[in-house]
């Protein structure tokens, strides 16, 4: 496909070979979608890591961590459903949000806040949200945003910036830490050979085994690992079959300032999975008008709003398995219907949850690094499409130092800075994002009337 192709589906280019073997309209037979559906779950390495790291930062009992990693699967799944098949109707995976993870740990550790005010905060700041993306006659706040998001270099920036802010939930949990048992050269070894098995599937295998390449290589990983390290089944055996959602688990209260932090958390995951909504609607040529978009950011909304009163985390398109959509070339929209609904039912089932935490963390880890690099370079793809001149050069420059920057800034400086500009700085998307909008806004020159995008 010809660069202009994949940064502008509406140009009418034709690509000499598709993106995807399998189109996003196109029905899979049982075996293939739980397969797949399966394989996405894999690889959605924040699902493993942000619900055990928040319970262990506020000393959690393990069945209230449980708990968490339980309404992470049950609030992903049912938004994924609503992406996959209702909304937004692309094969979308909702995972995580990091940047929902490090405002309620922040939020949370406030002497005036615990998770009570963290998780009422965020329940009134997601209620604001959902009114903002609610389309209505065709129209929402969001939709002029997604007119911004279809030009190549805010999109490019932002998927960029996006990656940056989740690779470290990538190598560093590929290497581990010194406490863990495999640390490092087990850690290395298991997580080289899930890469290695990805690679060589993904590149060489038959079209049957490339649908599964994360499945394989996860599980030549963990076989590697467990030859060294036993892996106990203890804790499966030990769990109860059965959660009960909760409301407000951790209590309920509100402060408007930690309601404007978490809008501002909300906003930058709208922005960044709007952009990878162009990118997996131009690899399936499909057309994605402004309403559809904010339809896809509406679910997102609606499963914030679930997530803060059953206590788990809002949610963002997982670049992971965008890439996963581009090495499998298996499109369809059914397939991550069906790993919504293995999400729900996971939700629902402890021993599955503690079944599935048992791939280790460097293995998981590793297949992500690999990921998230594929759809880094291709936000670099998309920015090779750019007239760089000057004005796109300030922005974009500028941009990136900014999101970059805010990543090592020191604590002590950090510290004396309030809430809200501690939580803007630490996530590139947000920092970053925001501000290539505001001066590509300001700067950026208007195209031609005849070469706007027209709204379907």
């Amino acid at each position: 496909m010809t660069e202009a192709t994949e940064a502008n589906p509406s140009a009418g280019e034709v690509a000499e070979r598709p993106i995807f073997d399998v189109g996003i309209n196109q029905r899979l037979a049982l075996l293939p979608l739980l397969m797949l559906g399966l394989q996405n779950i894999f690889g959605m390495t924040g699902m493993f890591v942000f619900p055990g790291l928040l319970g262990r930062s506020f000393n959690l009992a393990p069945e209230q961590i449980a708990y968490l990693y339980a309404m992470t699967f049950l609030v992903c799944g049912v938004t994924t459903v609503l992406q996959s098949v209702i909304l937004l109707r692309l094969p979308i995976i909702q995972g995580a949000y990091a940047g929902s993870f490090g405002a309620l740990l922040a939020a949370g550790h406030l002497q005036s806040a615990g998770l009570g005010a963290a998780y009422g905060s965020f329940f009134v700041a997601s209620l604001i949200w959902c009114a903002l993306t609610l389309p209505i006659r065709g129209w929402s706040v969001v939709g002029p945003l997604a007119r911004f998001l279809r030009s190549p270099m805010i999109s490019g920036m932002i998927v960029m910036l996006i990656i940056i802010q989740i690779s470290n939930v990538a190598l560093p949990n590929w290497i581990g830490l010194p406490t863990s048992p495999g640390f490092p050269l087990l850690n290395l070894a298991a997580g080289a050979a899930a890469v290695l098995m990805l690679i060589l599937v993904t590149i060489w295998g038959p079209a049957t085994l490339r649908r599964g390449a994360i499945l394989v290589a996860l599980a030549c990983g963990t076989a590697c690992y467990a030859a060294i390290e036993p892996i106990s089944f203890a804790s499966v055996v030990q769990a109860p079959w059965l959660v009960t959602p909760h409301w407000f688990p951790f209590g309920l209260a509100v402060a408007p300032d930690l309601v404007a932090v978490f809008l501002m958390i909300l906003v930058p995951a709208g922005m960044g999975s709007m952009a990878l909504y162009q990118i997996v609607a131009s690899w399936g040529k499909e057309s994605l008008s402004d309403v559809r978009m904010s339809q896809g950011v509406f679910a997102m909304a609606l499963g914030s709003v679930l997530a803060a009163i059953v206590g788990g985390f809002s949610t963002i398109v997982y670049p992971d398995n965008v890439g996963m959509l581009r090495s499998t070339r298996v499109g369809s929209r059914f397939a991550t219907l069906a790993a919504g609904l293995l999400l729900i039912g996971l939700g629902s089932c402890v021993k599955f949850d503690m079944l599935l935490v048992l791939v280790p963390l460097p293995v998981l880890s590793a297949a992500a690094t690999l990921l998230f690099g594929i759809v880094f370079m291709h936000g670099v793809h998309m920015l090779a499409n750019v007239e760089w001149d000057d004005r796109n050069l300030i922005a974009a420059g500028l941009a990136a130092l900014i999101g970059l920057g805010g990543l090592f800034i020191s604590p002590d400086v950090m510290n004396h800075m309030p809430l809200i500009a501690q939580l803007v700085l630490r996530q590139p998307v947000v920092s970053g994002g925001i501000t290539v909008i505001v001066l590509h806004a300001l700067l950026g020159r208007r195209p031609p009337r005849s070469a706007a995008p027209t709204a379907l």
